[in-house]
């Protein structure tokens, strides 16, 4: 799953752990986890601020392009 790929390489990227991503989305290090592994997926208010946090689009981070 692409959106989990890019969480997880964006994060590392930044020297986040995941449960200091999640400090900042106010949601579980598993919450983090999760998504990374593709197992679940982030709803849209947490898509908009992983945006943010990263500095990337939308449309990046769901896999749509790759820049």
């Amino acid at each position: 799953m692409v959106i989990g790929e890019r969480i997880k390489e964006l994060r590392t990227e930044k020297r986040l752990s995941q449960k200091e991503l999640g400090n900042l989305l106010s949601v579980s290090q598993d919450t983090i986890s999760l998504w990374e592994k593709g197992k679940s997926l982030p709803a849209v208010e947490y898509v908009i601020a992983l945006c943010e946090i990263f500095s990337v689009s939308a449309d990046y981070l769901l896999g749509l392009s790759d820049y």
